[in-house]
Order: C-alpha cells, then sequence, then structure tokens
C-alpha cells in the first residue's frame, strides 16, 4: 500500500516553517556552487575562456579559492525564507484544493495527481516570483562579477542600490515576466512529474504486496520518492533550459544597457548555433536532479516530522516515528 499523504491540516505550521528554514538552508549550502557554475556558462561569451564547467571551477578556485563558489550566497538565504514560506503555504493549500477540484471527473490517480501537483507548482511558483526575482537578479550579478566583463560589487546592498539608481525599482525585476514564462512551467513540470510518477512506481510496488493493510517500509518510500524526483528534475530541465538561459542573460546585463528575448536567442545562436539555447544544461541538469530529489526527501520527512498525527503517535509511545 501507498505511503499515505500528510495534508496541509494535518501539520504543526510553526515547526514546518521553522524546521524546515534551517533544512532546506543546508541543502543550499551543499548544491549551491552548481547554481554559480550554470550561471557563468550560461552568461559565456563567445570569446570567455572558460566555458565548460570544469573551467568554470577550475577559474573560481585559482582566483577566489572555495568562496568563489559561493558568490552571492548570503543574498540567496536570506531572501530564499520568505519566497520558501509563500511557495510551500501556496502548494499545499492549492493542492488540497485541485484535489477536491478534480474528484467529480473520475480520474486515474495517477492522472488526478499530475494535474492536481501541476496546478499546485504552477501556483505557488508564480506567487513565489514576486519575493524571489529580485533575490534572483542580485545573486546572479554577484555569482558572474567580475567574469566576461562583468562588473565587480561590495555585496548584495551595493548591486541593488546601483541597479535602483540606473533602473528604478524595475531594475530589481529585470526579466520578471520571463521568470515567470520559466519558473512556472518548471514547477508545474517538476511537481506534476514528481506526483504522477510517484504515485505509478507505487502502483508497480504494490503488485508484489500480498496483504493491502502493509505499510511500506521507510527504505522503500525513500526509494520511490527519490525515484520521482529524479524523474521530475530530467524532465522539467530539459523542457526548461533555454528560457532559464535566455533570463539569465536578460538579468546580467550591465546597468544602462538594454535587449530583448529576440536579441539574446540571436546572439546564443550566432555563438554556439541552436545548442546554444541549451547552454549550462549539464549542470542545470544535475542541479535539478540533485535538488530536486534532495528537496523532495527532505519535504517529505519534514512533513512527517511535523505531523501533529505522527506527534501525537509518538507522546503516547515516548518516540516520534518518522515512517510516514
Amino acid at each position: 500500500m501507498a505511503a499515505p499523504e500528510i495534508n496541509w491540516d494535518r501539520l504543526d505550521k510553526t515547526k514546518f516553517y521553522v524546521v524546515g528554514a534551517a533544512l532546506f538552508s543546508g541543502i543550499t549550502v551543499v548544491l549551491y556552487p552548481v547554481s554559480v557554475v550554470k550561471t557563468r556558462m550560461q552568461v559565456a561569451s563567445k570569446d570567455t575562456v572558460e566555458r565548460s564547467a570544469f573551467s568554470v571551477v577550475k577559474g573560481l578556485l585559482k582566483t577566489d579559492g572555495i568562496p568563489g563558489l559561493y558568490k552571492g550566497f548570503g543574498t540567496v538565504v536570506t531572501g530564499a525564507i520568505p519566497a520558501r514560506i509563500i511557495f510551500l503555504t501556496a502548494l499545499e493549500t492549492t493542492k488540497v484544493a485541485s484535489f477536491k477540484m478534480l474528484e467529480p471527473f473520475k480520474l486515474s490517480e495517477t492522472t488526478k495527481a499530475a494535474i492536481a501537483n501541476g496546478i499546485a507548482g504552477m501556483s505557488s511558483s508564480i506567487l513565489s516570483q514576486a519575493v524571489f526575482v529580485p533575490i534572483d537578479v542580485v545573486s546572479q550579478k554577484l555569482m558572474v562579477q567580475g567574469f566576461s566583463g562583468h562588473a565587480e560589487y561590495s555585496g548584495g546592498l551595493d548591486v541593488a542600490h546601483k541597479l535602483i539608481r540606473s533602473d528604478g525599482i524595475r531594475g530589481l525585476y529585470r526579466g520578471f515576466g520571463l521568470s515567470v514564462m520559466t519558473y512556472s512551467p518548471s514547477s508545474a513540470v517538476w511537481w506534476a512529474s514528481y506526483g504522477s510518477s510517484q504515485r505509478f512506481l507505487w502502483r508497480f510496488i504494490e503488485n508484489d504486496v500480498k496483504s493491502e493493510k502493509s505499510t511500506p517500509s521507510l527504505p522503500k518510500i525513500v526509494l520511490v520518492q527519490a525515484t520521482g524526483g529524479i524523474i521530475a528534475g530530467a524532465t522539467a530541465s530539459c523542457i526548461t533550459t533555454p528560457l532559464d538561459t535566455i533570463k539569465t542573460r536578460l538579468q546580467v546585463l550591465g546597468h544602462g544597457k538594454k535587449s530583448s528575448v529576440k536579441q539574446v536567442v540571436k546572439d546564443l545562436i550566432s555563438e554556439d548555433g541552436w545548442k546554444g539555447v541549451y547552454r549550462g544544461l549539464g549542470p542545470r541538469f544535475f542541479s535539478m536532479s540533485a535538488w530536486g530529489t534532495s528537496m523532495i526527501l527532505t519535504y517529505e520527512y519534514l512533513k512527517r516530522l511535523c505531523s501533529k498525527d505522527e506527534e501525537a503517535a509518538g507522546q503516547k509511545s515516548g518516540i516520534v516515528s518518522i515512517d510516514g
């Protein structure tokens, strides 16, 4: 039998946000360097020597040491907390509403999960972009500073001050429309793929389960969730990398410089052909798969940890179970 779903109304919200902020910040520490490498690869001009992932890492370590792999980290970790609170709240509440909305249609569990998770992923991403985009713009400028002719900054506040001075508040929202177009479909595809693949895997596994009352073991739950995360990351990265590359180029333009989506695409194609729009696919694929798998395992563990039912059961037995 599949692992039971822990819905929004069963969570201790305070514990969910506090513990969640700590856990996701820890994952960000581990995977952040991949984002730096991906961003630098996407903005490299045709004359830039460091255009492969290996050469970018080598160059960063040579000039800045390990801190070079964490350019803009402080800005991201600070801004990610409110953005993540908005995202997770919208995700869970919208998912519940979407499942209820789909009940009259008598769809299969896999299809229903794909649609409900997709709607929830897209909605939560759109809402969180209001906080995330300024953080993204500032952090990406810090990631590429001194690389391929990009300006140097003294920190996140310096970037924000110069952007506002040259372009007003709009400067912090450069590429906002494209971000929504990139991250919202990406989030929808990711969550839809995860929700449907997880149910498909459980259905496949359940064929070998003789007793309907049997509860899946924790290793089996983790294996299914991790596999779902990898499938979701692979699907989303392949579909949305071109939009992410274009968005990144627009966001890291120098102060006062203007360009359009059409011009960025023309530049990428003139430099590398059509494969130019897939620049950084390797790191993005790895990032989305690694981040997605780590995130979903952490997220599902967090929900088990913050479940009121689990806490009540733990108090009765003297322990807090994490088996779901």
